[in-house]
């Protein structure tokens, strides 16, 4: 029998000190954990692999391990007509494959992508009718797009219309963006890529852009027509950098009821220049091309920064790391834009932010009315999206939301 009565000393700091010294790698870790408070992740799942981890190349290698083996899982329980084991596997072989997406170097980038997004999709057919591919006409083509509905009686409910951010798939937005809080709720959740997210970037090579009010507004035609959408209850919301484009996109239009930004974004570019030499950036204002590729083709020795950029800047369009660093620079709010926002607007303040410091507090005084609420260490819910905070996340968003579209 263990001594009861021993002194219990505490060695239980993981949270404080990391899963990885590498920063990235532990942050990612801390978001795929999160995704298990609504079944996209299993803590066991996620605790082996990270455990077999060994570097970037590693990252890919084992997350490519465990989605085949949770896919392999689904399609078995598909085929023997187990449908909600089927459903729920499905989703979190989604949610490995776009772990290993992460970190696919570019010859495995579309192979990876087709594999996560068919289990994605294949998640969304074992909904029994609740869930629903929606293809928005968008500039001559389309945007891939999905309703995601409680059930599939079609009642008109209130909808959630969720912005992903710059990397994030979209079955990241199960958990991380309040879509399966929304159909706990009695909500649906509208999700779908835009430029330069996912497979339009993957599959089509569209790039970014900053106006993202030309996106919104086309998924708002699609999403506020729909016999099964109660256009007086119409959320938005925006995640990582969908923090920008949100506000951007509210400044212009005006049909949502309410939204929230997880966190709020003023100037995209702040998170690329705070490393840059005080030189570098006057190069760039200057447009001093030949200066900056220069100091630039001493930076990008480094592997893991040159890693970073590439991975950073691939939905830019760009010709080279100057035109990539002017382009981000134009993904900034202008005040004056900010203050036409009429849309009552959330804006999420972890604590510790990594990416934007002190920019939620920055739009939170720039938009007219505008509600800032506070995720702290204490609670458990500090870094960038709260990874680790998901079901206090979605109770704070709701609980606002709710009473603003009732």
């Amino acid at each position: 029998m263990p001594n009861l009565t021993a002194t219990v000393r505490s060695h239980h700091r993981v949270f404080t000190d990391g899963f990885f010294g590498d920063q990235g790698l532990d942050f990612q870790t801390r978001g795929v954990l999160g995704k298990t408070a609504h079944g996209a992740a299993d803590a066991g799942e996620v605790l082996a692999t990270v455990a077999r981890v060994r570097g970037h190349r590693g990252w890919f290698t084992e997350w490519f391990a465990t989605a085949e083996r949770v896919e392999a899982i689904a399609v078995q329980a598909r085929d023997q007509g187990h449908r909600v084991s089927a459903a729920e596997a499905f989703l979190r072989a989604a949610t490995y494959w776009a772990c290993a997406l992460d970190a696919a170097r570019e010859s495995a980038l579309r192979t990876t992508f087709r594999r996560h997004r068919a289990c994605w999709d294949a998640f969304i057919a074992e909904s029994a009718g609740a869930h629903l591919q929606v293809e928005v006409p968008y500039e001559g083509g389309t945007l891939p797009g999905y309703l995601l509905r409680p059930d599939a009686s079609g009642q008109a409910r209130p909808t959630l219309v969720v912005t992903n951010g710059s990397d994030g798939a979209i079955s990241d937005l199960w958990s991380g963006g309040g879509v399966a809080a929304a159909l706990k709720r009695g909500w649906n959740a509208f999700v779908y890529d835009g430029p330069g997210q996912q497979s339009l970037l993957f599959e089509r090579g569209v790039p970014f852009r900053p106006d993202w009010e030309a996106v919104l507004g086309p998924v708002l035609d699609v999403v506020l027509a729909r016999p099964d959408v109660d256009p007086d209850r119409t959320a938005g919301c925006g995640v990582s950098q969908g923090g920008y484009w949100l506000p951007r996109a509210l400044a212009f239009e005006h049909r949502l009821r309410a939204a929230v930004v997880d966190p709020g974004v003023v100037d995209v570019s702040a998170s690329w220049l705070k490393n840059l030499p005080a030189s570098m950036v006057r190069q760039l204002d200057d447009g001093d091309r030949a200066g900056f590729l220069k100091g630039m083709g001493v930076a990008e020795r480094l592997p893991a920064l040159r890693r970073t950029l590439e991975f950073r800047g691939r939905p830019y369009a760009r010709a080279d790391w100057f035109d990539l660093f002017r382009t981000v620079r134009e993904y900034k709010l202008d005040p004056a834009d900010a203050a036409r926002i009429t849309t009552p607007l959330l804006i999420t303040d972890p604590e510790g932010e990594q990416f934007w410091p002190g920019q939620s507090r920055r739009l939170a005084g720039l938009v007219p009315g505008a509600e800032l609420v506070a995720f702290t260490d204490a609670e458990g819910a500090s870094w960038h999206c709260e990874p680790l905070a998901r079901l206090l996340a979605d109770q704070r968003m709701f609980d606002w939301l709710e009473e603003r579209t009732a």
